[in-house]
């Protein structure tokens, strides 16, 4: 009786895996297809023939299922069932598909940013986050840019905690995101282009390419100190806000993007005094950087030091004649005096010397309004729209009473 037992037993084992390989076989065809979605109906259809089944085959069932899902986008049921075929043929000691996953560990994560690419392009910064997140624990030490993508989209998303841890181990990691970017200039064009490192150094060996160079694009690790401290600042702890940055600048003292962060975390906090001071630290490192001056402008004005601002913002134009903002704050600190002025000549009464102190300060008044004039219509030329350049303009001389340019502010102002 126990040998026919054995026999049947021997035979319901063989029926099983032959069902098991045959569902197996034609769930193959359908991935093989593409047709993923059905191949999952299909290989769930069948899970509990694979329960008991052994490792060959249950990892091969998980190998399908992960494919397939990968396929549909479903990414986060895909990786487990990767990770469960690791585990079968880790106790079986066997690693057929553990290395194909290996071998398309690349497509995943081209898969994963693509989808994170278009949920970003759709404001699902959430989702994108986490899927670039999924992107980097696929290879922590090659893909730490996609922990940086998916820091990026926790904050839009406004998921700040998760954002905050993604900034912090980018800090402890050092992440500085510098990349080497290449550039050619063809020889008989004299255009220049980027172009992959294997491609320089085709262009090295020909003659038909010239100005070869190299460029390092700039550190992402003062962007990140940054959203660390203002994340941090939001959560109303200055102390580790500023510690972040304080942290950051004693490796790298003289970053500007470093400077400017706590400089900005200063001006947050109320704190103009040591604003300007970082402002003027940063000049020293980057003398010809119009928004420094152009910052400095704004916070002498802000404390009444007229004459600084006024050079300040003048220095500012010289750097960058096109920046909008610095010819408007700047005629602005220049009428900043009017008021008093205006006050002034309405106490006067109707003596002869109260008429003579009039027109000394109807004069004074005048030689504000001109000496803020030519900022104001260089403004005009380079933004002919700018509302509030041209309607201070209007104002100016209607106040003075050249009515020529008076209608010729007041029209174009009205045209818009």
């Amino acid at each position: 009786m126990k040998f026919y037992y054995s026999l049947l037993a021997v035979l319901v084992l063989s029926i099983a895996a032959f069902a098991q390989k045959k569902e197996l076989k034609a769930s193959q065809k359908l991935v093989d297809a593409a047709s993923y979605q059905e191949a999952i109906t299909f290989l769930e259809g069948f899970k509990p023939l694979i329960e008991n089944a052994e490792a060959k085959y249950s990892s091969q069932y998980y190998y399908l299922i992960g494919v397939s899902k990968q396929g549909t986008k479903a990414f986060v049921e895909a990786i487990a069932a990767y990770d469960k075929v690791k585990e079968i043929e880790s106790d079986a000691k066997l690693n057929k598909f553990s290395l194909l996953i290996a071998a398309s560990t690349t497509q995943l994560a081209n898969d994963l940013i693509n989808s994170a690419v278009e949920l970003n392009s759709n404001e699902k910064f959430t989702d994108a986050a986490q899927l670039l997140y999924m992107a980097y624990e696929l290879d922590k030490t090659n893909n730490l840019d996609y922990l940086y993508f998916a820091a990026s989209s926790a904050v839009n998303g406004g998921d700040y905690e998760n954002a905050l841890d993604y900034y912090l181990s980018l800090k402890d990691l050092n992440y500085t995101g510098i990349k080497t970017k290449y550039y050619a200039t063809d020889a008989a064009t004299g255009a220049e282009t980027e172009v992959d490192a294997t491609t320089y150094k085709i262009y090295k060996k020909s003659k038909d390419f010239t100005n070869l160079r190299e460029e390092l694009t700039p550190s992402r690790l003062p962007e990140i100190v940054k959203n660390i401290a203002l994340i941090h600042l939001a959560k109303g702890d200055n102390e580790a806000a500023m510690g972040a940055v304080k942290d950051a600048r004693k490796l790298s003292p003289k970053d500007v993007g470093l400077i400017l962060t706590e400089a900005d975390l200063y001006i947050k906090l109320g704190d103009e005094a040591r604003f300007a001071a970082l402002m003027e630290e940063a000049i020293e490192q980057d003398p010809n950087n119009a928004v420094l001056y152009f910052n400095l402008g704004v916070v002498n004005g802000n404390e009444g030091k007229r004459d600084e601002a006024i050079d300040y913002y003048k220095k500012a134009i010289a750097l960058d004649p096109s920046y909008e903002a610095t010819y408007l704050n700047l005629a602005s600190v220049i009428l900043e005096g009017e008021a008093a002025i205006v006050e002034q000549m309405n106490s006067l009464g109707t003596s002869a010397a109260d008429n003579r102190k009039y027109d000394a300060l109807k004069a004074k008044r005048e030689g504000l309004f001109l000496e803020a004039v030519p900022y104001l219509e260089e403004l005009v030329k380079i933004n002919p729209s700018n509302k509030d350049a041209l309607s201070t303009l209007k104002n100016i001389f209607g106040t003075i009473g050249e009515t020529a340019k008076f209608k010729k502010y007041r029209d174009m102002l009205e045209a818009l």
